[in-house]
């Protein structure tokens, strides 16, 4: 009779020992994907940039500042490596928009213009999906940080050495109101 109970004991802890890993495992994947699906959307967002500048150059040239931090913010995503990396290239890219997209309203033969009016649409909309992305992998960033943290899956985390993940976080300073003087 003890060795039963043995048995059944062990197959208890192998089976609570594989659903353990087998779901972080999950979990870890799901954050790779959602950090994939932030970074195409960034790209996407960063491809436009140049386009953009193009076509509000035609119309604002002197504006030479504002197109400068446009390029350097691009340039800081392209070369962004970690999640803390490019949360911080995300906003400086977000706050330099800002100040182009501002420009239309001095300039309203720009606001007008239909090149122009599609470029914004389109990063507007690619910013809402980033949004979105950044919030569902800071969902799964959350998930897979409590659950490696409470028993039973903190015994199989330590033994796997995982540890937390960051959240995709826009530091403090870049989520300031950008200055635009013209």
């Amino acid at each position: 009779m003890d060795l039963y109970i043995i048995i059944v004991v062990l197959v208890i802890v192998a089976v609570v020992g594989f659903s353990s890993y087998n779901g972080l495992i999950q979990l870890e994947e799901n954050i790779k994907k959602a950090f994939a699906n932030i970074d195409v959307l960034l790209m996407q967002r960063s491809d436009e940039l140049p386009k953009l500048v193009d076509t509000v150059k035609g119309f604002v040239s002197h504006e030479k500042e504002i197109f400068a931090n446009v390029l350097k913010a691009r340039e800081t995503m392209l070369s962004a490596k970690t999640v803390s990396e490019k949360a911080e290239a995300s906003g400086g890219i977000s706050n330099a928009l800002k100040s182009v997209f501002a420009l239309s309203e001095a300039y309203p033969e720009l606001g007008s213009n239909e090149n122009f009016m599609k470029l914004q649409g389109r990063i507007s909309d690619l910013e809402n999906s980033i949004a979105d992305r950044r919030e569902f992998y800071n969902e799964s960033v959350n998930n897979y940080n409590i659950r490696i943290k409470t028993i039973p899956d903190i015994i199989i985390a330590r033994m796997m050495n995982l540890t937390a993940k960051e959240m995709f976080q826009v530091p403090e300073e870049k989520k300031e109101d950008v200055k635009i003087n013209f």
